[in-house]
């Protein structure tokens, strides 16, 4: 049964948080806040939990691909299940994005006008985002993909500031463009999921075990898979959706779509272009890693010359980001771990810094830098935090940002030809750019004269939103101190697309 596997719940708990929001009044504020929390409070549960699995199974010695693995036939005329199964990669994942729910509701605490509706959009598209992560049925993954994507056009078209209607629009169309690519890379698969004569299947596992995709035919669909998952992993030249859709969306949208919604684009790269097309992930990877490689320094540019808070942390975004999917190209265990510690990373600290710009905006009603300052002695609570979030971002060690960015750059220039070696290097100064405009923003905002007197008479965060910013720093400084505890978990999970790498050479 199905419902025996712990990971069926990660859908069955949004859904149920759905239905529970549904039922409440639209007026009934109070009703609407509780059921949120307690459907985002199970959700952290149930990854803690799983968590704790995950260990107790590799303790007992199991190194299997997959765990938890459940299939449950869905369409049998072609082969389609509702295939379950999780590894290291996924767990962690799914730990993030738990929190990230969590503090998002607790970020969205006031907001207005509909809440109700705001909240069961925001769970549906959690429910698509945990729907991905433990599938391992590439008709299921997509399914969820769209999911956790249709309510990004409502979220932010609603509940959005400035041009949100554009932004939502633009946002919409490119990553729908990207499904585009990413279905018919989809089908190319699975018509070569099987040698001749035997049944076509849709479980990303048998495909890979199988390896039956033709050389010639990878060619053609490694490129559309890498671009599909690409465009919301926000790489170059597919990256100008992100900073517009960020700008304009509301906090808890921007901190779940920078903090969860776009590591669907690193993730699948990893679990689909890359392991069930190697041969072409060799020929012409290399092409996507010069385009990775322009992400990182661009976005750290661009950052630089940005005067609206969101604007920056936006192309802060595309430059990390573009970070997981230069790390992945680098086709070893060391820079695999680094891209994996640096979703982690970015997805908590991204999070961190979207929810206390939205706080300061929703006091001072502006996120242009040149007309705030002195934060620090009017907020101290929220200026601690913006300064904790940007030295995360420069790499600060003790922090998850120094963890996952040496660990990308040591693995990326580890047996690497001249080619990558270089590359390295030039990805590697955007940590320098980094504290430019980090630096700039903080002494600016926090630490700069007070432009205007009205400021004064603004309060610090409230409860909820100590909460919210709270756990999202101790999660911060957790994975900088114990980074070994997140690397031991996720370290076998590339054990297996490393070795179809290195087989397909």
């Amino acid at each position: 049964m199905i419902f025996d596997n712990i990971l069926i719940y990660f859908v069955i708990v949004p859904l149920l948080t759905l239905l529970g929001l549904a039922l409440c009044n639209n007026k009934g504020v109070a009703a609407i806040r509780a059921v949120a929390v307690t459907g985002a409070t199970a959700l952290v549960a149930l990854a803690v939990y799983l968590v704790m699995i995950f260990l107790q199974v590799r303790g007992a010695g199991d190194t299997s691909e997959m765990i938890l693995q459940s299939n449950v036939t869905w369409y049998a005329p072609l082969n389609i299940e509702l295939a379950l199964g999780v590894d290291g990669v996924s767990v962690v994942m799914i730990l993030l994005s738990a929190f990230i729910v969590f503090t998002g509701v607790f970020a969205s605490w006031k907001i207005n006008p509909l809440p109700k509706q705001f909240f069961l959009w925001l769970f549906l598209l959690s429910t698509g985002v945990f729907g991905f992560f433990i599938s391992v049925d590439l008709f299921a993954m997509f399914m969820f993909y769209e999911v956790a994507l249709i309510p990004m056009y409502l979220l932010i078209g609603i509940w959005g500031s400035g041009s949100k209607n554009y932004s939502a629009m633009k946002l919409t169309l490119m990553l729908m463009g990207g499904s585009a690519f990413l279905m018919l890379a989809l089908i190319g698969i699975y018509f070569h999921s099987a040698p001749e004569g035997q049944p076509l299947t849709m479980n990303l596992l048998e495909i890979a075990k199988n390896n039956a995709v033709p050389h010639e035919w990878q060619l053609y669909l490694f490129p559309m898979a890498f671009v599909g998952f690409g465009v919301l992993g926000a790489m170059f030249p597919f990256h100008t959706w992100s900073p517009d859709g960020h700008a304009s969306a509301p906090t808890a949208v921007s901190m779940l779509h920078a903090g969860v919604l776009m590591k669907l684009g690193g993730y699948g790269c990893f679990r689909i272009a890359i392991y069930l097309m190697p041969f072409a992930a060799n020929e012409i990877g290399w092409i996507f890693l010069t385009l990775t490689g322009i992400s990182i320094v661009y976005g750290a540019f661009s950052a630089c010359v940005q005067t609206d808070l969101k604007y920056i942390n936006a192309y802060s975004s595309v430059s990390h980001c573009g970070m997981v999917l230069f790390a992945i190209l680098m086709f070893n265990q060391t820079a695999m771990t680094g891209a994996v510690l640096q979703m982690l990373s970015h997805g908590l600290m991204t999070a961190l810094f979207f929810a206390l710009i939205g706080m300061i905006y929703g006091r001072t009603h502006t996120r242009d830098i040149r007309e705030m300052g002195g934060m620090m002695q009017i907020m101290p609570y929220l200026g601690v935090g913006y300064v904790i979030a940007g030295l995360a971002s420069l790499g600060l060690p003790g922090l998850s940002g120094f963890v996952a960015e040496m660990t990308i750059f040591f693995g990326s220039f580890e047996n690497a030809d001249m080619f990558r070696r270089v590359l390295t290097i030039a990805g590697a100064s955007s940590i320098v750019i980094t504290a430019v405009y980090i630096l700039r923003v903080v002494g600016k905002l926090l630490f700069g004269e007070v432009q205007n007197e009205h400021h004064r008479e603004l309060t610090d965060a409230s409860w909820d939103e100590r909460v919210a910013t709270a756990i999202l720093i101790v999660c911060v400084a957790t994975i900088g101190c114990f980074p070994n505890f997140f690397v031991n978990i996720i370290t076998d999970s590339f054990v297996p697309v490393v070795d179809a790498l290195k087989n397909a050479m």
